[in-house]
């Protein structure tokens, strides 16, 4: 099967979309919105694609939003374009943090200060309650991921199980099921 060549994506084109999402992303939620932008607006990349990076980037140090754009930069331009799409998203928070940070003291008293606050705090929620539905939906085809992720969930979520040792128990037996067991022979995907 020939693998699909994402396009040549101008860097301007990468800083400019990367500064927007991280100048004005607020209370959490930006992979969906980076979801939307990248693969439903400019066609960057694919949605398997996309989901392949957010699992990628879930499972290594630093922030999510970061590691995406890391992750998108990296598959549009190269070691260049990560670096692009990693300032671009780092820039405008820098910069607004401080002058949040220093106007604060102000801020919260004015009047429907923290209704907003909590406004901006339930729309992140939205949107990573649809990024975490796609990546259901899209990682549980089969009954085995199905299985591995009601596990995680139950065991994390409500038995307040610590993250580490559930994922180093079902880390390993998720990527035993997945592997390729021989010629035309996939694992959870065969």
């Amino acid at each position: 099967m020939m693998q699909e060549t994402p396009p040549k994506v101008p860097l301007r084109d990468i800083f400019r979309v990367f500064f927007t999402i991280g100048a004005s992303s607020f209370g959490g939620g930006v992979t969906g919105w980076m979801h939307r932008i990248t693969v439903g607006e400019r066609g960057w990349l694919t949605n398997e694609k996309f989901l392949a990076g957010l699992a990628l980037g879930q499972v290594l140090p630093g922030a999510n939003v970061t590691n995406m754009a890391v992750y998108v930069g990296q598959v549009l331009r190269g070691t260049l374009g990560a670096g692009v799409a990693l300032l671009a998203v780092l820039m405008g928070p820098f910069f607004l943090v401080i002058a949040v940070a220093t106007l604060y003291d102000t801020a919260i008293k004015i009047p429907g200060f923290h209704s907003a606050m909590d406004g901006i705090a339930a729309a992140a929620v939205g949107m990573v309650l649809r990024m975490g539905t796609m990546g259901a939906l899209h990682g549980c085809r089969k009954a085995a991921p199905g299985v591995i992720a009601f596990g995680v969930f139950v065991a994390i979520g409500i038995l307040q199980w610590p993250l580490a040792p559930v994922a180093l128990v079902a880390g390993p037996i998720s990527v035993a099921l997945a592997w390729p067991r021989g010629p035309g022979r996939g694992g959870l995907d065969a």
